[in-house]
């Protein structure tokens, strides 16, 4: 009979070999033993997401406390003949049988947790015990503690609660994506319809939209309020987040008065906050109303830019979908790689092997209690060897195309606004179809001067990439120089984005309107910029405000809708939301995807109010 095994949880079924220390799969063996799971506390679990120890699969779990040196020889060895590998014969010394892992060294109650035996732990008056012991024998005569066996049980566990969660949360997609578009929809509508309004009501939505937030952001104090009066008084309600640690089932987090009383002092914050820079900016608001208006009459008189947007976004897809398929490519083009591991020092461990002839290799012979076991997805070939390099500049070609997509979107849009503000005579003077012509000038004419401020600023997200990188590697490190080097490094890369990006943006503008190279359009940018910061600064910052807290109340309308319908709390469609794991998975994807869409549609309409006050200095 042939049997089969994974490598890891994962991977191909291969035929049996003596020598692989993997999980083996049998029919009706739905539980996963680990013969030694005090070795799942390792770091290989945390490097290669492979716990150094045999797995095999079995019927049931198992009960008792029982060695292997005890079973030996008596009838109790036939219940423990279960946990050693599938083939086993009785015609090994005792130490060659624990030296190849054929068996346990030792078998500990344990109990099922997600198709796992765990150790069956429990706490008796402030003490860890198994069983009824507070220790166990280690199967070589050694006495352990209990908590050798919660610290691999917790690192074995740790993967597996990650795993269970992200399914979950893939369920909830499956169940709710047409809702989510519909959602992303109802929140495109919602922009598009503030936006016309703001063009012949632009004073009255302005002041409307900040009551209107303010309104939202109080009945979520309001209700955070009920609900941690609600839970006064219940059961459990009072253990705080510290106590109760990470949990994989997030509403039970909801249950906690001091979920609600969070939120609710957020939310409070959030509002305190609004409603400060209301009253000392209200002045600057009335300013901020009639530079709205005069970019809401720019859009109404190019109203095709509003399905720019979806030019944008469709060109984006198709990069990130180049960058998608090339990197599974390499990924996928790895080979199984299997190491040498041992518990014993031996000069071996660490090299490849081959697990169908490791029993007769030197390898084997040198160290005799050491066993092939896949490590990785790899390879030794030099093109294997590249592969990481391969992934960077995939990477690193992702980012200056996606750069290079939004240099032309704001290029083509800061020409096409150009157009209406330069106009003498508004509309007879503006082009047929101004965003087309600035769309073909920008080709025509600024590829280059596109792919060059792309390139700068997709070098420095690829620095910072690599430093995000370098410190997951170094987190186990203890050298605290080197830690805030990484910081420092991180923090100087991040604000150099961020000043390449403000100065990309301005140099388009530049370039849309006189068409100089990069480097001229940068420069002027720059020094326009220095000699109006105080004036830029207050009516960006001002007018930033403004629709920020029109994205606010286009989000939280949209997302206090998403909550009581998923929440079944909406009466007409109660039997309409789908039933779902987690309820915030489709509120959240719907909060982040409206405040994005808001973000393009209102961030269009502030686009010509941009150009407006740059272009009036470059005139004056």
């Amino acid at each position: 009979m042939v049997d089969e095994r994974k490598d890891g949880a994962y991977g191909t079924p291969q035929k049996y070999d003596p020598t692989f220390k993997g999980p083996i799969y049998h029919r009706n063996k739905s539980y996963l033993f680990y013969f030694n799971i005090v070795k799942c506390a390792s770091p290989l679990v945390l490097l290669e997401f492979q716990c150094p120890t045999p797995q095999i699969c079995v019927e049931k779990c198992p009960n008792r406390y029982l060695t292997y040196l005890k079973a030996h020889g008596t009838q109790e060895f036939e219940y423990y003949k279960q946990f050693c590998v599938p083939g086993f014969k009785q015609n090994k010394a005792v130490t060659e049988v624990l030296r190849d892992g054929d068996c346990p060294a030792v078998l500990i109650p344990s109990k099922p947790l997600v198709q796992r035996c765990f150790p069956a732990i429990h706490a008796h008056k402030g003490v860890l015990m198994v069983g009824n012991e507070t220790s166990y024998e280690d199967g070589h005569g050694f006495r352990k503690n209990i908590t050798d066996l919660v610290e691999g049980a917790k690192k074995a566990n740790g993967i597996l609660e990650a795993r269970h969660l992200a399914m979950r949360i893939f369920e909830d997609y499956t169940v709710s994506w047409y809702w989510i578009i519909i959602g992303l929809v109802i929140a495109m509508v919602l922009s598009l319809l503030f936006i016309i309004l703001l063009r012949f009501l632009a004073g009255i939505m302005v002041w409307v939209m900040i009551v209107m937030v303010i309104l939202v952001l109080g009945y979520g104090i309001f209700h955070c309020y009920m609900e941690y009066s609600r839970l006064r008084g219940e059961a459990g309600s009072d253990i705080s987040l510290v106590d109760l640690g990470f949990q994989t089932d997030l509403r039970v987090y909801l249950h906690l008065r001091q979920t609600w009383m969070a939120f609710m002092i957020i939310l409070s914050i959030l509002e305190v906050i609004i409603i400060l820079l209301l009253i000392f900016l209200r002045k600057r608001i009335l300013i901020a109303i009639a530079l709205i208006k005069e970019a809401s009459r720019a859009v109404g008189y190019v109203m095709c830019s509003m399905l720019y947007p979806l030019v944008t976004f469709l060109l984006l897809c198709l990069c990130i979908a180049y960058w998608a398929s090339t990197a599974i490519f390499l990924s996928t083009s790895n080979e199984a790689v299997y190491k040498i591991f041992s518990d014993t020092d031996c000069q071996a461990v660490g090299k490849t092997c081959n697990p169908e002839n490791f029993s007769s290799s030197s390898e084997f012979h040198l160290c005799p209690g050491a066993h092939c076991q896949f490590a990785f997805y790899g390879g030794e070939s030099t093109y294997h060897r590249a592969l990481l390099g391969l992934q960077i500049f995939n990477a690193f070609m992702f980012f200056w195309l996606a750069n290079f997509v939004l240099a032309l979107g704001q290029v083509t849009l800061a020409g096409a606004f150009a157009s209406y503000y330069w106009a003498l005579k508004k509309p007879d003077d503006l082009p047929a179809f101004p965003l087309f012509s600035a769309f073909g000038r920008a080709l025509r004419y600024h590829t280059g001067s596109l792919a060059f401020g792309s390139l700068l600023l997709a070098i420095v997200q690829i620095i910072r990439v690599m430093l995000e990188y370098l410190d997951q590697r170094l987190k186990a490190a203890e050298n605290k120089f080197a830690k805030f080097l990484m910081t420092c490094l991180k923090c100087c890369f991040w604000c150099l984005e961020k000043f390449i990006k403000f100065l990309n943006r301005n140099a388009y503008i530049m370039i849309a309107i006189y068409g100089t190279n990069f480097c001229t359009s940068a420069r002027n940018a720059f020094f326009l910029l220095m000699r109006n910061i105080i004036r830029v600064a207050v009516l960006d910052k001002v007018t930033d405000f403004l629709f920020l807290l029109g994205k606010l109340l286009i989000v939280g309308s949209v997302g206090i809708l998403a909550f009581f319908f998923f929440t079944h709390r909406i009466r007409i469609v109660q039997d309409t939301a789908p039933p779902l794991n987690y309820y915030w998975v489709p509120i959240l994807v719907r909060t982040f995807g409206d405040r994005q869409v808001g973000e393009k549609m209102l961030g269009l309409a502030w686009a010509p109010l941009d150009r407006c006050a740059w272009e009036s200095e470059v005139g004056n």
